[in-house]
C-alpha cells in the first residue's frame, strides 16, 4: 500500500512539474508576444502620425543671413533692427501687398521710396500693373513683400482680380491735395473686397508735404472725411510723403506687427499739421 501511495505522489509531482513548465512557457510566449505586439503597434502608430508641420506663421525660419545691409530710412521694430539680406538662398515668407486708387496720385513714388531705386530697377512691369519687391530680416526671419502696383485707369481695371488675390494686405491710397481721389477711395475698396475679404484694409493720403500748405480749414475738411472713410472700411489710416519719407516704412511695419502678432504699438496722431494716424 505505502508503494502504490509514494508512485501515486511521484507521478503527481512529474505532472504538477510539467504543467507549471508548460505554464511557464505559455506565459513568457504570452509576454514576448504582447511585447512584439505593443512595439510593432507603436511602430505603425509613429509613422502614420508622421512629423508634425509647422505653422506658417507661428514658426519662422530663425537664421541670422551671412551678410545684411540695414534699410534706409527703417529704423527697427519693437527695439529689433530691420535690415535686408544680401543672400538670396534661403526660404523665405512670401508676403503680397496690393496698392490701388487714382491715376498721378504717387503710388509708384511711394513704393520706390520703400523698395529702393535699385529694386525698382528690376521690377516687372505690365499693361496696368507693376510688380516689385523687398525683402526684409526681423530678428532672424526673412520676409519678401511682393509689392502689386495696380495703375489707376480704366483700361487697368481688368488686372484688379490678379492684384488682389492672396493678398496679406491692401492699401488704398489718395491724393491728400486732390478731394476727387478721396471721393475715389470708397470704389476702390468695393472692387477690392470683391476678390480678398480678409486681407488688412489701410488707407493712405500721399503727398503730405503738399497738403501741409493748404489752408487749415481745407485741411480740416480732407482730415473728417478721410477718417470718416477709414471708419467704413474699418481701415487704418495714414498720411504719408514720399518725398520726406514720412510714414512710408512705418507703414510696412504695421502690417508686418498684425501680420505675426509683434509687440509693436501705433500711436494715433490727430493733431492738424501733422501726419494723421488714426485706428
Amino acid at each position: 500500500m505505502a508503494k502504490i501511495i509514494g508512485k501515486s505522489r511521484r507521478r503527481t509531482t512529474q505532472v504538477c512539474h510539467r504543467m507549471v513548465h508548460h505554464v511557464n512557457l505559455n506565459c513568457n510566449m504570452f509576454h514576448t508576444v504582447s511585447f512584439l505586439g505593443r512595439f510593432i503597434w507603436d511602430r505603425i502608430f509613429l509613422c502614420c502620425l508622421g512629423r508634425p508641420s509647422p505653422a506658417p506663421y507661428l514658426r519662422l525660419p530663425l537664421r541670422s543671413p551671412p551678410s545684411t545691409a540695414t534699410v534706409h530710412g527703417a529704423s527697427s521694430l519693437h527695439g529689433h533692427p530691420i535690415t535686408t539680406p544680401c543672400d538670396s538662398d534661403s526660404d523665405l515668407v512670401n508676403l503680397k501687398i496690393s496698392l490701388l486708387g487714382d491715376c498721378h496720385i504717387g503710388k509708384t513714388s511711394f513704393v520706390i521710396k520703400y523698395v529702393g531705386d535699385e529694386q525698382e530697377k528690376r521690377s516687372l512691369q505690365m499693361k496696368g500693373l507693376n510688380l516689385m519687391d523687398k525683402t526684409l530680416s526681423v530678428e532672424g526671419a526673412r520676409i519678401s513683400f511682393s509689392i502689386w502696383d495696380v495703375a489707376g485707369d480704366t483700361g487697368s481695371l481688368h488686372q484688379i482680380p490678379m492684384a488682389c488675390k492672396d493678398s496679406v494686405a491692401i492699401l488704398i491710397m489718395f491724393d491728400l491735395t486732390n478731394r476727387c481721389t478721396l471721393n475715389s477711395v470708397v470704389g476702390w475698396y468695393s472692387k477690392a473686397r470683391k476678390w480678398n475679404q480678409t486681407a488688412i484694409p489701410i488707407l493712405i493720403g500721399t503727398k503730405f508735404d503738399d497738403f501741409v500748405r493748404l489752408p487749415p480749414d481745407v485741411q480740416w475738411t480732407i482730415v473728417t472725411q478721410a477718417r470718416a472713410y477709414a471708419r467704413a472700411m474699418k481701415a487704418t489710416l495714414f498720411f504719408s510723403s514720399a518725398t520726406h519719407n514720412i510714414n512710408v516704412n512705418k507703414i510696412f511695419k504695421f502690417i508686418m506687427a498684425k501680420l505675426f502678432n509683434l509687440p509693436w504699438k501705433l500711436e494715433r496722431n490727430l493733431t492738424l499739421g501733422e501726419p494723421t494716424i488714426d485706428f
